[in-house]
């Protein structure tokens, strides 16, 4: 098994800080005015702790999967039916997006013609490995990007 961890990038520290303090700003603010019962502030203190728990940590290469580490589970991305692992530098272009954008990891759904629906579990757009599978694409961000798709063809049979 080898361990990358998910370097965040400037952007991700900024905008995670920048909605952490906006979120749980207004949120004592609406405790100080409406009591301890404000629905609003238990709103946003839990908007902040429910988009925590899906913080990208790292990503292990294990004999049959990529294991994607949050914060207290996995997302597990199986070797079976992997077609191709490459670095790919990320180009700004039109598209949907569908998921977290900012908000302590870019993590979802884009739709990009030409592309289609692909997977994103990034911390770091300019590190991108973009996995191929049959029916489906996943963008992740690994420190060493190289070495990552190095090893995973290493460790796939």
């Amino acid at each position: 098994m080898k361990h990358y961890e998910a370097p965040w990038s400037p952007l991700l520290v900024i905008l995670s800080t920048l909605l952490t303090i906006v979120c749980l700003g207004n949120a004592f603010a609406e405790f100080r005015h409406g009591g301890a019962d404000s629905w609003v502030g238990w709103l946003l203190v839990a908007l902040v702790v429910g988009c925590a728990l899906f913080t990208i940590r790292g990503y292990t290469v294990t004999p049959d999967a990529i294991l994607v580490q949050r914060l207290v589970w996995n997302t597990r991305l199986p070797l079976a039916g992997l077609q191709s692992a490459r670095v790919e530098q990320m180009r700004r272009r039109w598209g949907i997006r569908i998921g977290n954008g900012g908000f302590f990891s870019f993590s979802g759904f884009h739709y990009t013609p030409g592309l289609g629906f692909w997977r994103v579990l990034v911390t770091d757009h300019r590190r991108l490995v973009m996995l191929r599978y049959p029916n489906r694409m996943v963008a992740i961000s690994p420190a060493a990007p190289e070495d990552f798709v190095r090893d995973l063809a290493i460790a796939r049979p």
